[in-house]
C-alpha cells in the first residue's frame, strides 16, 4: 500500500503498539506545535540584533503566535467536526511546514511577526485535532487514557524543551533554522497521519453549518483576552491599551454568549456546560495551565537571573518535570483506578497546591529542594491533566469530539496567559520592571526571592481552589468513562 493512500486499518486499534504509526505521527505534530510556543524565546536577543528590532517588536514575535493560536482553537475544532478531523489536520500540517520555509526570506521584524501569526493559525488547526484523533484511535477507555498520557507527556516535553533546544541550536546555526526545521518535521507527521489515520466516517461528523458569526466573536474574545494579559505585563494594568483590549474581550464574550444561545446551530452548544463533568474538567484545566505557566516563567527567571545559569543549563534544570511526567504515569493510573476520578483529581489538587506552597519555601533553599518539589508538582499536574482531558472529550457527543479537545486546549491556553500575566505582573510590582543583565546584586536577589515567595503562594491558593472545585464535579468512575 502506498504511503499516500488512506489506510485500510480498522477504526479501533487493539493496542498502542499496533497504532505506532498514527501515534508517532500525531505525537510529532503535537510536539512541533508545542515546542514552537517557546522555541524562539531563547533567540530573541539574537533576533533583535539581526533585525534591528526593539523590545516591543520582540514581544510581538512571541505574542503574535499565542494570539492567533489561542483565538482560533475553538473555531478549528468546530470546523474539524464538520469538514473532517483528518482532513483539517493534514491541511494544518501542510500549512505549518510551508509557512516555516518562509523564515529563510524574513528580513524585518514586521515580516517575522506576520510569519509567527500565520504559524499560530496553522497550529490552531493541529492542536485540538491531534488530541481528538488520538482519542478516536481506540475503543478501550484504558487505551485512551494511556494514549492521552503519551500525548500530554510529548506536549509538555515540547513546551519545556523549547528553550533548551533553541539555546543548543543557536550555538551552531542561525535563528532562522529554529523555524526552518519545522518543515521536514511537519512533512514526516503529514505522511504518518496520511498512512496511519483512517479517513473520517461521515456518520461521525456533524452536519450543522459552520457558525461564522460565532467563530468571529470567539476569535475576538479569546484573542483580545490574551492581548489584555500581554498588554498588562508590557504596558501596565492601568494603560489605555490594556483597558481597551480588556473591554473589547468582555464585549466580544457577551456577544458570543448571546449569539450562541439564540442561533439554531451554535458553534459551541452552551447547554453542554450543564454537564458538571464538562464544566469541572474545563475549570480544572485552567488551573493546571495557570500552575504550569506560572512555575515555568518563574523558574526560567530564577535559574537564568538569580542563579546566573546559561540557557542550556537552565533548560536541563527543568528535566525533573519531563522525567516525572513519564515515570509517574503508572502511579496516576493506579490512583484513578483505585479511588475514582473525583478523588484522584482532588489528590492531584493537593499535590499541586502543596508543591506550589513548597516552592515558595524552596526558592531560597537551593536547586535540590526545587527539583524535589518539581517532582511532586508534576505528579499532581500529570494526574489532573490526563484525567480531565479524557473526561472532557468523553463527555462530549460523538460528533463533537474535536470541539471537546479544542475546549480543553482553549482552557489551557487561557490558563497559560493568566499564569504568565500574574507572575509577570507580580514580579514587576514586587521586584523590578526591568530585569538587568549580568550578575545580580545580593539585594536584588533577595528582593527577587521575596517576590517569588509571594507569587508562588498566590498561585498555590488560586490553583488549589480552581482544580479542587473542578475535581468535585467529576464522576467517581474508576474507568476513563466520564459520561454520567
Amino acid at each position: 500500500m502506498s504511503a499516500l493512500t488512506a489506510p485500510a486499518t480498522p477504526r479501533a486499534y487493539p493496542s498502542l503498539r499496533a497504532a505506532w504509526i498514527p501515534m508517532a505521527a500525531l505525537c510529532l505534530a503535537f510536539f512541533v506545535e508545542m515546542v514552537d510556543n517557546t522555541l524562539l524565546t531563547i533567540a530573541l536577543p539574537t533576533i533583535g540584533r539581526d533585525l534591528g528590532a526593539g523590545t516591543t517588536a520582540l514581544q510581538w514575535v512571541t505574542g503574535a503566535y499565542s494570539l492567533t493560536f489561542g483565538g482560533l482553537l475553538l473555531t478549528a475544532g468546530s470546523a474539524a467536526d464538520r469538514i473532517g478531523r483528518r482532513r483539517v489536520l493534514l491541511w494544518g500540517l501542510a500549512a505549518f511546514g510551508l509557512i516555516s520555509l518562509l523564515a529563510a526570506a524574513v528580513g524585518t521584524s514586521g515580516e517575522l511577526i506576520a510569519l509567527r501569526a500565520a504559524l499560530g493559525v496553522a497550529a490552531a488547526a493541529m492542536a485540538p485535532i491531534t488530541n481528538s484523533l488520538v482519542f478516536r484511535l481506540f475503543d478501550s477507555q484504558e487505551l485512551r487514557t494511556r494514549a492521552m498520557t503519551v500525548m500530554i507527556v510529548v506536549g509538555m516535553s515540547g513546551f519545556v524543551l523549547g528553550p533548551l533546544l533553541g539555546g543548543t541550536a543557536l550555538a551552531h546555526v542561525g535563528w532562522q533554522w529554529l523555524l526552518l526545521v519545522n518543515a521536514p518535521v511537519a512533512l514526516v507527521a503529514w505522511l504518518g497521519v496520511r498512512k496511519g489515520v483512517a479517513a473520517d466516517d461521515p456518520a461521525g461528523l456533524t452536519q450543522d453549518r459552520l457558525d461564522l458569526p460565532g467563530s468571529l466573536l470567539s476569535i475576538a474574545a479569546i484573542g483580545l483576552a490574551c492581548l489584555t494579559a500581554t498588554s498588562g505585563v508590557e504596558h501596565g494594568w492601568t494603560s489605555p491599551w490594556t483597558w481597551a483590549s480588556g473591554a473589547g474581550a468582555v464585549l466580544a464574550l457577551v456577544g458570543f454568549l448571546r449569539h450562541e444561545r439564540r442561533t439554531a446551530q451554535p458553534m459551541l452548544d452552551l447547554t453542554l456546560f450543564r454537564d458538571g463533568i464538562v464544566r469541572g474538567a474545563a475549570l480544572a484545566q485552567v488551573g493546571t495551565a495557570i500552575a504550569m505557566a506560572g512555575v515555568m516563567f518563574s523558574l526560567i527567571l530564577h535559574f537564568q537571573y538569580a542563579y546566573g545559569w546559561s540557557p542550556v543549563r537552565a533548560g536541563l534544570a527543568n528535566l525533573p518535570l519531563i522525567a516525572t511526567m513519564v515515570l509517574a504515569a503508572p502511579l496516576s493510573e493506579r490512583l484513578a483506578r483505585r479511588c475514582g476520578h473525583r478523588v484522584a483529581c482532588l489528590v492531584g489538587a493537593v499535590f499541586l497546591a502543596g508543591s506550589l506552597g513548597g516552592l515558595a519555601w524552596g526558592v531560597e533553599h537551593g536547586y535540590p529542594a526545587i527539583a524535589a518539589l518539581m517532582v511532586t508538582f508534576t505528579f499532581g499536574l500529570r494526574t489532573v491533566m490526563t484525567i480531565c482531558a479524557v473526561a472532557l472529550v468523553s463527555a462530549m457527543p460523538e460528533n463533537r469530539t474535536s470541539l471537546g479537545a479544542a475546549l480543553n486546549d482553549t482552557a489551557q491556553e487561557v490558563g497559560s496567559s493568566v499564569g504568565t500575566a500574574v507572575v509577570g505582573t507580580l514580579i514587576a510590582v514586587l521586584v523590578t520592571t526591568v530585569l538587568p543583565d549580568g550578575t545580580w546584586t545580593s539585594d536584588l536577589v533577595a528582593s527577587f526571592f521575596h517576590g517569588e515567595r509571594v507569587v508562588l503562594t498566590t498561585l498555590a491558593v488560586v490553583v488549589g481552589l480552581l482544580v479542587g472545585v473542578g475535581a468535585l464535579s467529576l464522576s467517581s468512575s474508576r474507568a476513563v468513562d466520564e459520561h454520567p
